[in-house]
């Protein structure tokens, strides 16, 4: 989630290492108070990562591939057995028959990124910029103000998480997209036109609000219309997507240099995206499974053949049936998220969150460049570039398996590659047989750090979460699990420097593989395997009707 954005200026070299990196960030402090926060929002998405046009073709020509050898040919009887939650998803029951399908998902899953474009891009675009507007709006010696325009996206995140659920449940997930365009529209004129900055700050909480609405749909969106084959790698491109984001905001940004007025471009540009998504979206075919349960059955038949073609209609229609026989329960409320039906599945999605956070990303995204110095590679492009490649193969890699080796599968060796590399960075920092390779191996514990992270933790919960919450609460749910996750986010940033001050990087890096190996127990306890299988099986055996 962050190339040359997302790292700390500073040296490091421990017991004096200790003392450099502290003062790296204090230097970083004056100049990005809350970046901190921002930096950690974006790691989720993509680490400083460098993706280009060719290889998210790539990725997307192999999904479409995937759709074509799916429904081109007839599907192979599979079984499958789903247990209790908690439990492994196992092989039981044999699936239908599939025959030749006349449409398409991979059209709307596209518009439906552009959320996840404009997600990457309104956290990745301040910190290129922050400098240059701080100039003009003469805030340049004021960080406390600076905080609050990076921060600011935080709290409207949050806000708009759960807002993002009560939309989706109320209008539909089509017409939540285009809701959702008015915030990110107006905040991002309010942003390039701002001569104050009250005006700024607003364009920001507006921008946040957006943004904080694509993080709750989006991923909910494209797991509705996918088909169950390809849900795993599909999901996956939504991660790919927000790192495209925060990949062009870096780009963008390069101009600064000489044009310092450059930075309200940067934020101008974001109205295409927002602008292209309502449109989109506007032509786009609402989830057939938030229709059956409105009861607009016609349209949830139409919305199925524009999908998937009409051959797959008297299919997917017997599943949205069976998953309704004998229930037909309204939307859930807040409260019915931690009734006894639901509270283990809810503490499931916001434990992967939590997990996730503590797992210590954000602070290998915050001392990577005070790493890679302490290497010798004093350029922020080349930490960039090397912390950037990882994800990006990473995640390639783990769209590739998200459908053949299963979620749980890879979140257990995410963080089994976490703990490693975290004990090797802590290792590096303390061991004095180390020091002559103590940069050399802080380089090699952070690079396998991220690709560690993307493989499993990074992109899995986005997609998980939607796949075990039954439909009737998935909306609010996927929305509180995003609430915990802005949240850690704000305070992993407000206490994270104290904590180091207090006890030292190596020490902080060795409680993240202890969190690490905390997520692994978690994690084989308590998540289920979901691939290959429908979202009404597992809702009919995770969430049964009562």
């Amino acid at each position: 989630m962050q190339a040359s954005t997302f790292t700390v200026k500073g040296n490091t070299g421990f017991g004096l290492q200790n003392r450099r990196i502290l003062q790296g960030i204090s230097d970083l402090r004056s100049r990005n108070l809350a970046g901190k926060s921002l930096r950690m929002t974006e790691r989720n998405s993509c680490f400083g990562v460098s993706m280009d046009s060719a290889s998210m073709g790539i990725e997307l020509g192999r999904a479409r591939r995937t759709v074509q050898s799916v429904f081109g040919s007839s599907a192979k009887a599979r079984s499958h057995r789903v247990r209790a939650a908690g439990e492994d998803i196992e092989d039981a029951a044999p699936l239908k028959v599939q025959g030749q399908s006349s449409g398409s998902v991979l059209p709307y899953v596209g518009v439906a990124c552009l959320g996840a474009i404009l997600f990457g891009y309104h956290l990745g675009v301040v910190n290129g910029a922050l400098e240059y507007l701080a100039k003009d709006l003469g805030i340049a010696e004021n960080t406390v103000i600076q905080g609050w325009i990076v921060s600011t996206v935080l709290a409207g995140a949050f806000v708009g998480s759960f807002t993002g659920g009560v939309l989706a449940d109320k209008f539909g997930r089509t017409k939540t997209f285009i809701l959702d365009a008015i915030p990110l529209s107006v905040g991002a004129f309010l942003c390039t036109t701002a001569q104050s900055v009250q005006a700024m700050i607003i364009g920001r909480l507006l921008t946040g609000i957006g943004i904080g609405i694509s993080s709750a749909i989006v991923p909910l969106y494209i797991s509705e219309i996918s088909p169950t084959e390809i849900r795993g790698t599909l999901g996956t491109v939504n991660q790919l997507f927000i790192c495209i984001g925060i990949l062009v905001a870096l780009v963008v940004g390069l101009p600064l240099s000489g044009n310092p007025s450059w930075w309200r471009t940067m934020f101008g540009l974001a109205l295409i995206p927002s602008v292209l998504l309502a449109i989109g979206m506007a032509f786009s075919p609402e989830s057939p499974r938030w229709l059956y349960q409105q009861g607009r059955i016609s349209e949830a038949e139409t919305s199925i053949k524009r999908l998937y073609g009409k051959e797959k209609v008297a299919e997917v229609m017997g599943d949205l049936e069976a998953s309704a026989r004998g229930s037909s329960e309204p939307d859930a409320g807040w409260l019915d998220l931690f009734s006894s039906r639901y509270r283990k599945v809810v503490s499931i999605g916001a434990a992967m969150f939590l997990l996730q956070q503590l797992a210590g990303i954000n602070a290998v995204v915050y001392y990577s460049t005070a790493v890679f110095r302490s290497a010798g590679i004093t350029s922020d492009v080349a930490a960039s570039a090397l912390v950037g490649a990882a994800n990006v193969f990473g995640t390639t890699v783990a769209s590739s398996l998200m459908d053949k080796q299963g979620r749980k599968s890879l979140l257990l060796i995410s963080y089994t590659g976490m703990a490693a590399s975290m004990m090797l960075l802590s290792l590096s920092f303390t061991w004095k047989v180390l020091t002559p390779y103590s940069g050399t191996l802080a380089v090699l514990g952070t690079v396998l750090y991220v690709l560690s992270f993307s493989l499993g933790a990074g992109p899995v919960p986005a997609l998980l979460l939607p796949e075990i919450f039954a439909s009737r609460i998935r909306a609010k749910a996927v929305a509180l699990s995003l609430g915990v996750h802005w949240i850690m986010n704000f305070f992993i940033g407000l206490y994270f420097l104290s904590i180091v001050t207090k006890f030292g990087i190596s020490t902080v890096y060795m409680g993240f593989a202890l969190s690490c190996l905390v997520a692994i127990v978690y994690i084989t306890g308590n998540v289920v395997e979901t691939k290959g299988r429908s979202l009404e099986e597992i809702e009919r055996e995770l969430s049964p009707a009562i």
